[in-house]
């Protein structure tokens, strides 16, 4: 802290950044966009569960670009129920529930403070007024980024699991439907509850999600949600890395903003949601949203080329000890093995969408993959693999079986993860079945097939298929005896060898 003397007197002058809050933003006005709306006057009527990264980065900064434009019926209640949601609390209370976005492009970098959260809402140990929200008139949507492992629901029947370990009254799922509860009750109506996570008809998981809760708590409450709440499949996409120590660090000298928890992003944002609101709905016609009456053939192209590209990368960039997406993407067999599993493995097996061309769609993707700036974390990607692969990759492998196709860059990919998961215990990022993954990895050092007999992920079928375990066992023996880059070019050969081969 500098101080200016004045007399005998020392005065602390005015601090190098200065505290994002309320009373603060006529001070950032100079260096920064700051909501020119009154926050106070905005009607309470979303309810976001899980404020994460994402969150601020999509759903909420297309809120508060409405209340820029002068709406005033949208702002957004922010809710954690996990016991680390105390950290977003604690980060975004001090600072009015203000904080500010990094939009970090190729070229250029654009600063804005956001103002669309109001509130925030920890429901853990205590949900009362968290329920008190869901069911207040006020609300009509309630929105959730809980990630994909976060759904008591079964891959592949769609049926509610009830004991699985997100499922239950301290649940996201289980609070929602204590809340609706409360709304069905008092004689309130419905309201529209929005997936915002990357699973394959989210909102029709979510649905088989709060009904499976609603059961439990009887008194007709199932047939109420069925009848009065609506649950829209969406596709939502914009690459929102975890926030870094740096980031701040940035903020504040560039900026002169001293911001908890800033969020990170890009430029490129996509939603797709179907138009099928219980309610009001925020009038997304205004913004880049696309309504349509059907999402999931855009949440299919979303998970099958940019979810499993990332998955399918991250693995094998972790495995060269690299950090980031965009570092990854500067290694030549890294960036060929992106381009060729997307052009040849995914895209090939994808049907046709409206209005949207494949080409450009997968040159954006790497693209994005190949933007600096950003600065994704590798660690980020491996999160929860034993989710993401069964709902991202094994789609496409099963389609290319049927079709005869190539499978070799996917069978490498899940071969990485097992190297991945076979590797230092401390390097290992987190997922719900991690010590499972762990134990069918190292069986895997002496026979390969052991790896592929963990039916939470490969089902009954993939392991049964010749060609499937040939190709894997063919890629792992390969990157534990010539390392990742020969790895890659071994199956990039194998690839373009492949003639037309009988469905499997």
């Amino acid at each position: 802290m500098y101080v200016l003397i004045v007399g005998c007197l020392a005065v602390p002058a005015e601090p190098l950044d200065t505290l994002l809050q309320s009373q603060s933003l006529h001070r950032l006005r100079a260096s920064v966009a700051v909501p020119t709306y009154d926050r106070s006057h905005l009607q309470r009527s979303i309810v976001h569960i899980g404020v994460g990264g994402f969150h601020r980065s999509h759903l909420a900064t297309y809120i508060h670009e409405l209340c820029q434009a002068g709406h005033r019926d949208w702002s957004i209640t922010g809710a954690g129920v996990l016991p680390s949601d105390q950290a977003i609390a604690d980060a975004l209370k001090p600072q009015d529930y203000l904080y500010t976005l990094i939009v970090r492009g190729p070229q250029s970098t654009e600063v804005e403070v956001i103002g669309s959260i109001v509130d925030f809402v920890h429901a853990s140990p205590h949900p009362d007024r968290l329920l008190a929200s869901i069911a207040d008139p006020a609300t009509q949507i309630v929105s959730l980024t809980i990630t994909e492992g976060g759904y008591p629901v079964d891959d592949i029947s769609g049926d509610y699991l009830s004991t699985s370990p997100t499922a239950g009254p301290a649940s996201a799922f289980g609070i929602l439907a204590a809340g609706l509860q409360q709304r069905y009750q008092s004689g309130h109506s419905g309201l529209t509850v929005i997936s915002c996570d990357n699973i394959p008809s989210n909102g029709s998981v979510a649905r088989a999600a709060t009904l499976g809760e609603a059961h439990s708590l009887g008194g007709g409450l199932a047939d109420w949600i069925a009848d009065s709440v609506a649950f829209p499949n969406s596709m939502v996409d914009r690459i929102t890395p975890a926030t870094t120590d740096s980031d701040r660090a940035w903020l504040a000298a560039h900026k002169g903003v001293n911001d908890n928890w800033p969020v990170v992003t890009e430029s490129f944002r996509q939603w797709v949601i179907e138009d099928n609101f219980a309610a009001g709905r925020p009038p997304f016609e205004q913004l880049d949203v696309l309504t349509t009456a059907d999402a999931k053939p855009y949440e299919l192209m979303k998970l099958r080329l940019l979810n499993a590209g990332h998955s399918c990368l991250a693995y094998l960039a972790a495995l060269k000890g690299i950090e980031t997406i965009g570092a990854a993407m500067t290694c030549p067999e890294l960036h060929d093995f992106t381009a060729n599993f997307l052009n040849r493995e995914a895209r090939p097996v994808l049907p046709p969408i409206a209005g949207i061309d494949l080409d450009q769609y997968v040159a954006s993707i790497i693209a994005r993959f190949s933007n600096a700036s950003i600065g994704d974390q590798i660690s980020r990607l491996c999160l929860d693999g034993s989710v993401k692969f069964p709902k991202f990759l094994l789609p496409t492998v099963r389609a290319q079986l049927e079709a005869g196709g190539p499978i070799g860059l996917s069978a490498l990919a899940l071969a990485g993860w097992c190297e991945y998961l076979a590797g230092p215990p401390e390097r290992l990022a987190s997922d719900p079945m991690l010590d499972l993954g762990v134990s069918h990895a190292r069986r895997a050092q002496h026979n390969s097939a052991a790896f592929l007999d963990f039916p939470e992920v490969f089902g009954d079928d993939l392991p049964r298929s010749q060609r499937f375990s040939d190709a894997f066992d063919q890629a792992l023996r390969s990157l534990r005896e010539r390392g990742v880059e020969s790895a890659i070019y071994e199956a990039l050969k194998g690839d373009r060898d492949l003639g037309d081969r009988p469905a499997d």
